[in-house]
């Protein structure tokens, strides 16, 4: 059974399932944008459109890998309900602040993690 943990661990095993579908379908979308750039179907210009996509890809795995959801902890919730724990509100101020800390973290790493991508997948496609 799986037990909330403040800034550590908000969600169980059926969040993250759909969490890591979400960032699978964010990303297929952007790399299906960049293949369609690459092979000339669109413009280059196009591949701006892949950056939300990619935010998306990484919020969604960062979520998966982290055990937690950013909206929940901005919002003071869990759902451990998919593996055997409960879903509430937190109540605890300390827990709130750890729950939002580690929500801005997720949010920060996915910022990076997508400007790395960006940058990679346009320098990829321009020099091909």
């Amino acid at each position: 059974m799986a037990e909330y943990q403040p800034g550590v661990c908000n969600i169980g095993a059926k969040q993250r399932r759909a969490r890591r579908l979400s960032a699978i379908g964010s990303f297929a979308v952007a790399v299906g944008i960049a293949l369609a750039v690459a092979v000339g179907a669109i413009p280059t210009t196009s591949l701006w459109a892949t950056v939300p996509f990619i935010f998306g890809g990484w919020v969604g795995a960062l979520q998966d890998y982290f055990r937690f959801c950013v909206a929940f902890g901005a919002l003071a919730r869990y759902d451990l309900s998919g593996s055997g724990g409960d879903s509430g509100t937190v109540a605890a101020t300390e827990a709130v602040r750890a729950d939002r800390r580690q929500a801005v973290k997720i949010l920060l790493l996915a910022a990076v993690g997508t400007a790395a991508t960006s940058g990679l997948g346009y320098a990829a496609i321009t020099v091909l």
